[in-house]
């Protein structure tokens, strides 16, 4: 929080309040929900996972046009109005009697599809300097929200049973709603659109990138994995005799063990600069993981087998919007974080439906061979992805007023030491440049702009 100003630190920890507030209610689901769902009409392992994955459909298709949508109207208004139909969808999922309206209320929830808005809204309320703390401020939430989720849910659940989860849910979608309206500073001035939401124009370019293709695709599958797991995982740890309110002791320390196991690999990957080694090697503990379960078959397996995933799950968690931000072309952030977020969302609904029908047909353990191979095939796909150098990304206001001259500008900016890559928007009046800051001086660029403008 070093050197964030006032306005600053009060956006970041309300943004984060909203954004953890919501994801708990939605992690909450998935420890309990394979074990409390039975009671529901029409009950089978290949609608826990429809039910439990219904949400990543909704977000993946509704969280680009949403994000559209707040600049149009206000990042508040669509706030707002996503989290009253993650509220509405929670009610519906309370009040049903069989998993086909669970699964209904769980698609209204994912309609509010606001991390774009919420994202944009942090943006623009920080210094371009300051604004990955708040982003990690955010991120941070994020998985702090998981953990918690992992042991007041089968708590919530034992006492309250699955509805109770989700009127939870419901009362959490109501005090973020409160945050949004009384707390979240309004913002006063839109941060650059092309670094925060993703531009139409933008999404066709982004979609034929390799590097960034593989990151989507890594995203989605590492959210797969996640989701299919607890189609089964519950259901394993009560048949090794842990009762399910006692689930918590088992998630408590697995999840605190693989951050702390988890944080020395992020520094090593940084300060030595060996992120693809550990990135694949992350992969690796994905496949480790799945195959130590399937292999052990026991408490001992379910124990040291998540251990691992997590260790893995972490540290890909975070470093894939890290990568993705960095191999970006200038200007073009928000669409390839657009797109990101919408395969993570993706990712979640189909390790739904195919860990449901998987252990439908053919058992728990059948899911983790499966899962296996796709972790296989993930570390194959990522084997060829580069890693650019770091790089710094500057935006720049310019007043050109014609093709060329936009052209000529960028060519010249292009030319100076440290420049990476220039991109020169003409409907913002900006221009976003990707440059080594060892290398690069600000003070030329705003001279060439200051000359092309007299």
């Amino acid at each position: 929080m070093q050197q964030l100003n006032s306005l600053e630190k009060r956006a970041a920890v309300a943004l984060a309040l909203v954004f953890s507030s919501r994801m708990l209610g939605l992690f909450m689901l998935l420890p309990v929900f394979a074990l409390y769902g039975s009671e529901l009409a029409g009950f089978s392992p290949l609608w826990i996972g429809l039910a439990i994955g219904a949400y990543g459909l909704t977000q993946a298709i509704l969280q680009i046009p949403l994000g559209w949508l707040s600049d149009r109207i206000g990042r508040h208004k669509v706030m707002l109005g996503g989290l009253m139909l993650f509220a509405a969808g929670s009610v519906v999922a309370a009040l049903a009697d069989s998993v086909y309206m669970v699964t209904f209320g769980r698609v209204l929830q994912g309609g509010g599809a606001i991390a774009g808005a919420v994202l944009a809204l942090a943006a623009d309320l920080t210094r371009e300097e300051q604004r990955p703390k708040v982003m990690a401020i955010i991120g941070v939430s994020i998985g702090l929200s998981f953990a918690v989720a992992m042991i007041i849910g089968p708590l919530v659940a034992r006492m309250a049973g699955l509805s109770g989860v989700f009127w939870f849910t419901a009362i959490l979608a109501l005090v973020a709603m409160a945050l949004v309206w009384f707390v979240v500073p309004v913002s006063v001035q839109k941060a650059p659109m092309a670094e925060t939401l993703a531009l139409p124009q933008s999404l066709k370019a982004m979609l034929k990138h390799r590097q960034l293709v593989q990151l989507d695709i890594g995203v989605m599958l590492l959210h797969l994995m996640l989701t299919a797991i607890f189609v089964a995982l519950p259901q394993l740890l009560t048949n090794t005799g842990l009762d399910s309110i006692k689930h918590w002791q088992f998630y408590l320390p697995i999840l605190a063990g693989s951050f702390v196991l988890m944080v020395p690999m992020l520094i090593v990957a940084m300060r030595k600069s060996q992120e693809k080694g550990f990135f694949l090697f992350a992969i690796g503990l994905l496949v480790s993981a799945m195959l130590t379960v399937l292999l052990l078959a026991n408490f001992v397996g379910l124990i040291i087998g998540m251990l691992l995933f997590f260790i893995g799950f972490n540290f890909l968690e975070a470093s894939l919007p890290a990568l993705v931000s960095r191999i970006a072309p200038a200007g073009q952030r928000g669409s390839a974080m657009g797109i990101y977020s919408s395969g993570q969302f993706f990712g979640a609904f189909l390790g739904g439906v195919i860990g449901g029908a998987v252990v439908q047909q053919f058992g728990n353990q059948a899911l983790f061979m499966v899962l296996a191979v796709i972790g296989l095939l993930w570390l194959l796909v990522a084997s060829t992805l580069i890693i650019p150098e770091r790089a710094q990304r500057l935006s720049l206001a310019v007043a050109v007023e014609t093709e060329l001259a936009a052209q000529q500008l960028a060519a010249q900016l292009s030319a100076l030491t440290g420049v990476q890559e220039v991109t020169l928007l003409l409907a913002e009046q900006r221009c976003y440049l990707k440059v080594s800051s060892a290398q690069f001086d600000t003070a030329q660029a705003e001279a060439i702009i200051a000359a092309a403008e007299a």
